[in-house]
Formats: structure tokens, sequence, C-alpha cells
């Protein structure tokens, strides 16, 4: 257990005012999170099939997984580099659009004509004045292996992205192997990379292959964990495991160290909130914090981001610093 909170609270209040300073380079996975809400007062029959035709009037657009990271991130002030793979298509400038108005650099996105923008489009249905209900999402997805040429692009840009940055997250956001931003070739450069730069961090974020990284930080929750936990550990600088409410653990040199959970009261949106966990621990070893420590900051975050109901929501640094002065996590 995580003892002396206060101490450890301390500790992160008299770092936070230089996140400014860090830079964190974002690299994987990316989507976009179209949302299109139909006014279901317009349904029409179409003349062609006589199915109905649904009136989108209005859209929303966010970037999405390895965007919902940097976005947590340019919230808490931090310089953002983005290193993904994106299509020549309008998903993908609508995707570097929303980026680039959040403040993120999008300079060292890998851009194909061969591949799709990741996309998942959300048909909101309009079911009274104020209340919309998500209908069938509609993905589009890239299915077949990542070329070698995309590849070598990815890992040129990761090394540049490497060169100004204090730490990288890996997002890795698909269950099918080789089809996106991180392939086993990838994984294997970039157990290179955190060799050759010890004193850099590196976060991964994977969802169905934690167990294939080595000698960086997993990061999971409990139901992506691979069954051999303190093997991973020994195999990576340390394994962090998510439990929401519960905390998270820690494994890291032959220990294990249980992180509380801050209290949450209210409704709650879950969505996004590994991702702001990822965000906050990430700036915290950014910021000379132990990995406890960053795991407590990023569950602050995480606590913060989950009250935003209705929204994948993001925390400033002044709301984080209030979150530590007025609430410590229970013993």
């Amino acid at each position: 257990m995580l003892t002396n909170l206060k101490q450890h609270r301390d500790d992160i209040l008299k770092v936070l005012d230089i996140a400014n300073s860090r830079t964190i380079t974002v690299f994987g996975d990316y989507c976009l999170d179209k949302y299109l809400y139909i006014d279901s007062a317009r349904d029409e029959a179409s003349v062609e099939t006589n199915l109905t035709a649904y009136q989108v009037v209005r859209r929303n657009l966010y970037p999405g997984a390895g965007g919902t990271v940097t976005n947590n991130l340019r919230s808490l002030g931090v310089q953002v580099c983005c290193v993904g793979l994106i299509g020549e298509d309008g998903e993908g400038y609508d995707l570097l659009k929303c980026l680039g108005q959040i403040g993120a650099d999008t300079k060292l996105m890998v851009r194909s004509e061969s591949i799709p923008t990741n996309t998942y489009m959300k048909p909101m249905r309009q079911s009274d004045e104020e209340t919309f209900s998500e209908m069938n999402r509609l993905d589009i997805r890239n299915f077949k292996e990542t070329s070698r040429e995309l590849e070598d692009r990815l890992i040129s840009n990761l090394r540049k992205a490497l060169e100004v940055s204090q730490g990288i997250v890996v997002i890795e956001q698909f269950l099918q192997r080789n089809c996106s931003a991180v392939t086993d070739r990838i994984r294997n450069e970039l157990s290179v990379l955190a060799r050759r730069y010890p004193h850099k961090f590196f976060l991964a974020d994977s969802r169905g292959f934690a167990g294939c990284y080595r000698d960086v930080i997993i990061k999971c929750n409990q139901f992506e964990l691979p069954d051999t936990v303190e093997n991973l550990a020994v195999l990576n600088r340390a394994v962090v495991v998510t439990a929401g409410a519960d905390g998270a653990a820690v494994y890291e040199d032959g220990a294990k160290e249980h992180v509380p959970a801050f209290p949450v009261t209210g409704p709650i949106d879950i969505v996004g909130a590994g991702d702001a966990t990822s965000a906050g621990t990430m700036l915290g070893l950014t910021l000379g914090l132990t990995l406890p420590e960053a795991v407590l900051l990023g569950g602050g975050v995480s606590s913060i981001t989950i009250q935003q109901v209705g929204v994948t929501g993001t925390a400033t640094v002044e709301q984080v610093r209030r979150l530590l002065e007025e609430t410590l996590p229970p013993n």
C-alpha cells in the first residue's frame, strides 16, 4: 500500500506548475470519433430504396485513441508530438484539424493513400428534445498488414520525436495483429530505443498485446492483463495494472505496491478513463515523480475526467491541484 499519502500529494503539488515545460510523444493508434446527431422528426423515405433516410443535423468531431491521450496531455499544459498513421482522406483531414485545434504538433504523423483513417462513426438518434441515444456504430478500419514502407516512416518519425521528448506513450487500440501503427517490428524498435535511452520514459498501453512488449513500462487494466504479470514485470521496467475504484497495482523491482483510487460520487462516464490515467502517469514520470506517485497523479486526472458525463473529459492542472489539496484517497 502506498503510505504517507500527504507526503506523496505534496511531492506532486511541488512539480505540477512545470507541466508546460515537458514534451511527450504520443505514438501509435489514432482515430477520429465522429458523432452524427439525427433529428428523428425529420426522417424521410428514400425515393430510391423506400428505406428511412436519417437526417443528420449536427456533427461533433473528436480525436480518439491516441488523440484522447493527446487531448488530456494538452489540457494539462504539456507539449505533445503526435506520431501515428492516417489516410489521405477527409477523416484524416478532420483528425489533423482536431489535433491542431488543441495545440498538438502533428508534423510527424504519417499519411498514406494506401490506408483509411481509423474512424468511429457514432449515429446519435434524438428521442426527445434533450436526449440522444447511440445507434449501431459504423467503423472505418484497416484490416491488412501495415507495409514495411509505412513501418520505416513510423520508425524514422518516432526517432525524431524522441529527440525532443522526455517520454513516449504508446497507444495500441486495436486487436488485429500488425494491422495498425504498432506492429511486431515496431515493438522491437521500441525495446531497442528504450534500452538506448534509459533516462527517457516509455509507457505502453495495449488492449491486446501487453505481453509482447519488452524494456518499457506496461500499463493495462485488470481485464487486459496477461496471466504472467510477475514475469511481464521482469521483462519490462515495470507493470501498472488499473482496477477502477480499487486503484492500481504497481509491479516494480520485484515488489508490488497498491495505489489507492480517489473517491468519486455521483454519475460517472468511464469512457477515456484509461487514457487519462496514462496521460497523468506519463506526465508524473517526466516531472520526476516515482512510478507509484505518477500513478497516483494519473488516478487523480482520471477521477476528474470520469465525472464529465457524456463527453470524453479532460483535466487541467488547476483542477488536479484542487483535487489534491481538498481530497486524499483513503488509506
